[in-house]
């Protein structure tokens, strides 16, 4: 494993305290987020588990990914479900991502897979080795994401076991990777997510170090955002703007470290390329679950639709929800 090191321009920017109410955050833009109560209608058959994953397709089908059966399910505009599956393991489901072909592919990172689907659920490659550990180009270990060049190159952030970033060609073979356990530039905490943009620009949330690193397709440090919240989830628009879920930066009561879990709070922000921040906001986080229509709880993955639409997906909710932007003053979701 090779770690590759680059100049590092660091953007230090006030940690920001949300507040659990959903108030607005001060210089947050001119939106709040309204939730859509019709979306999506479930089958009452299906139990949703916890909903670690969510993305969108080019026709604004959404692909919900959650720790019960079926893993998979396709849900339209509309609210109404298209279709679903079944990945291997149901409690191993981490993020959901589809590939430049239209391929489906998600992380397993209790079997430390990371697996290639059709739209259909037909298995069409794995990497890793089913149950087994490993920090070589067969093995991962608690992987986490998956995100794509505009070559179809893939990488994956290798996150609970490991603390490395992995690239793969488009059809599985081992290229590079780079990272390992720490603090400085180019190492990671936990890399729990990761999203590429139109220039091949590869930003990771280092989640427990509580930053978005950013890199160029080599693995050399371009920037390290810190101090703007705690990222769980990222996923990146066609103009290049960023989306982050997570919770804000607060130190534990013995200074070791950051609040992870559970979350104090629950926040959404949209960042440019740069790292500057366009918009912030609070999301209602239950004060006693179970939480309730637009409350957010452990939100784990954020996605867009080409109307605008935001859809979060959490662990501890159990659920996906749809919400679009509504011109206010000051910024909150709900």
């Amino acid at each position: 494993m090779t770690i590759h090191r680059a100049v590092c321009l660091t953007i230090l920017l006030t940690p920001i305290l949300a507040h659990s109410s959903g108030a607005p955050l001060p210089g947050s833009g001119d939106s709040r987020c309204v939730l859509d109560p019709a979306w999506p209608q479930k089958p009452a058959a299906f139990a949703w588990g916890a909903m670690s994953g969510v993305t969108v397709d080019e026709r604004d089908q959404v692909y919900t990914f959650n720790r019960s059966e079926p893993t998979v399910q396709v849900y339209g505009m509309d609210g109404t479900l298209i279709r679903s599956w079944s990945t291997a393991n149901p409690k191993g489901t981490h993020h959901i991502r589809l590939g430049p072909d239209g391929s489906v592919w998600v992380t397993d990172f209790r079997s430390h897979l990371v697996q290639k689907y059709s739209p259909g659920g037909k298995l069409l490659l794995t990497l890793g080795t089913a149950n087994q550990k490993g920090c070589d180009e067969s093995h991962f270990s608690g992987p986490t994401d998956i995100a794509f060049l505009s070559n179809g190159d893939v990488f994956i952030s290798d996150g609970y076991g490991n603390r490395r970033v992995v690239r793969f060609d488009g059809r599985g073979r081992f290229i590079k990777a780079w990272g390992n356990e720490g603090t400085g530039p180019g190492q990671f905490a936990l890399p729990h997510s990761i999203a590429v943009n139109s220039k091949d620009r590869v930003y990771v949330a280092d989640r427990n170090n509580g930053r978005i690193q950013v890199f160029d397709a080599d693995g050399n440090v371009l920037a390290v955002w810190d101090g703007l919240l705690m990222p769980w989830g990222l996923t990146m628009t066609r103009q290049d703007e960023i989306w982050v879920c997570g919770s804000s930066r607060v130190r534990q009561p013995d200074g070791s470290g950051w609040v992870v879990s559970p979350p104090p709070d629950q926040l959404l922000m949209k960042l440019d390329s740069a790292g500057k921040v366009l918009l912030r906001a609070a999301l209602n986080k239950p004060a006693v679950p179970p939480a309730k229509p637009g409350e957010v709880d452990w939100v784990h993955a954020v996605a867009l639709d080409s109307k605008g639409n935001i859809y979060l997906g959490d662990i501890e909710g159990k659920r996906v929800q749809r919400f679009f932007l509504h011109p206010a003053s000051g910024s909150s979701c709900p």
